[in-house]
């Protein structure tokens, strides 16, 4: 390859990657920021939080999923927000499936909110008459989930003339459906402290 050649593919290496790490300038008052950012706009539950919380709880199923022979077939309750403040907890659960997917370490069955749409599409595919037969999705053939995975999120606040902190705490639990047993738990504390 002549001199030009890999001076031209260099030059267009360093472009493809300079516009993929770029964000994009927006006029006007809005800007992008890093998404992995530590934010402290106010010491309600944010971003941070999340990530934080998402981030340990997968780390820590993993670790527990290496020990078992096979990647466990796992279902994800809805957490239960026990503070007095809106939390997406749908949201935290959705990062802790997404990082494990990816780390190879679980499978992960349709869940609860999800199955009314499977079980639909199935019906689907096997009633409507549109789908050729050998292409069709059986039903009966789904696979049952052995562990289940739920928890909860708590908040204490405590206020005086000065500051304001927020204490939260976040716990999950694994237990296996048919033998009923507990096969792993796990929480992260996080507290947040502002002037009031």
């Amino acid at each position: 390859m002549s001199f030009y050649k890999v001076a031209a593919a260099v030059c267009i290496s360093a472009a493809l990657g300079a516009c993929a790490n770029s964000t994009p300038t927006v006029n006007g008052d809005v800007r992008y920021g890093d998404a992995q950012a530590v934010e402290t706009v106010t010491n309600q539950f944010g971003s941070t939080d999340l990530q934080t919380i998402a981030e340990a709880m997968a780390r820590s199923l993993a670790q527990t999923a290496a020990g078992f022979k096979t990647r466990p077939l796992v279902t994800i309750a809805d957490v239960k927000n026990k503070t007095d403040e809106y939390i997406d907890t749908r949201s935290i659960t959705d990062s802790i499936r997404t990082q494990l997917l990816k780390s190879g370490t679980m499978r992960f069955a349709t869940d609860i909110a999800g199955m009314r749409e499977q079980t639909d599409e199935l019906a689907r595919q096997n009633t409507s008459g549109l789908y050729k037969q050998s292409s069709v999705a059986r039903t009966g053939q789904m696979e049952a989930a052995k562990y289940r995975i739920e928890g909860s999120i708590t908040s204490i606040v405590k206020r005086n003339e000065d500051v304001k902190d927020v204490y939260y705490k976040f716990s999950l639990i694994m237990t296996n459906i048919q033998e009923g047993t507990i096969e792993w738990a796990d929480e992260k504390e996080i507290r947040k402290t502002s002037p009031r």
